[in-house]
């Protein structure tokens, strides 16, 4: 866990891969991590946790796969919302993305199922994120 503050944008600043999250402090038993996203990731589910989105800027569309059917939630900047457990859903940025997401530590980014992964997404559990201070004022 960071015991600094940090600055997001900075934070965003330090990396340029896309669908490849990092870590930026714990909350209890869950990771806080930042992402840049833009085009699709992969259709998949999260069998025993929520997955909660964060649109920094950018616009998110999360495709669902629910008992009634396929609908897609399109989330603007500044928009948040929680995908339940056992729901598999696709994300696809149309354009530029960064996004904030609350997950327990040890989550992997493809879920538990998932279809196959495409070389842009990255199976991960999140990387840790280079040392970005916040500025002193």
């Amino acid at each position: 866990m960071n015991s600094e503050p940090v600055s997001l944008p900075d934070a965003l600043a330090s990396f340029t891969e896309q669908w490849s999250p990092r870590i930026v402090t714990a909350v209890n038993d869950y990771d806080v991590r930042i992402a840049k996203v833009e085009g699709e990731h992969v259709w998949h589910a999260h069998d025993h946790t929520d997955e909660f989105f964060l649109v920094l800027d950018g616009e998110l569309h999360i495709a669902l796969r629910e008992a009634a059917g396929e609908r897609t939630v399109v989330l603007p900047k500044g928009s948040a919302f929680t995908v339940p457990r056992g729901t598999a859903h696709k994300p696809y940025a149309p354009v530029p993305t960064a996004i904030l997401l609350l997950e327990p530590t040890g989550t992997r980014t493809v879920g538990d199922r998932h279809d196959d992964v495409p070389e842009h997404v990255d199976v991960t559990t999140g990387h840790a994120l280079a040392h970005t201070p916040y500025p002193s004022l």
